[in-house]
């Protein structure tokens, strides 16, 4: 996570980082929501227990449910993370390309262009 003053590398956060961090923090509330959720339907058939019971095995499924969340998000991130540095990898290897493909246009241009003034000159 990036601290109120911006980026972890200095740089000042943006209303665009901003915004993504309300809406992470927002989409992890609802996480939390709907593990609550989960939970108190999951004790909810189990008339036996007592209210201390019911209360610690709700925590539990609810802490559960987050550990797995977090988990699973984070492997997301590192597979967005692997799949970025492939995609600039891949970019950085196309622009190389072009830019090779480029030169190469542009020395045949001035090769022809040098073969055509030799043979109007030797014309002349």
């Amino acid at each position: 996570m990036t601290g109120a003053a911006g980026h972890r590398d200095g740089r000042p956060a943006g209303a665009a980082d901003v915004v993504n961090q309300v809406e992470g923090y927002l989409l992890w509330q609802a996480r939390v929501a709907e593990a609550e959720e989960r939970a108190r339907a999951f004790t909810e058939p189990m008339a036996w227990l007592t209210g201390a019971q019911r209360e610690e095995i709700e925590e539990h499924y609810t802490r559960d449910c987050l550990l797995r969340a977090r988990s699973d998000l984070q492997r997301v991130a590192d597979r967005c993370r692997a799949l970025r540095g492939e995609y600039e990898e891949r970019y950085r290897r196309l622009r190389a390309r072009c830019f090779a493909c480029v030169l190469a246009a542009l020395a045949l241009l001035a090769a022809t262009a040098v073969v055509t003034l030799a043979v109007a000159s030797t014309r002349l």
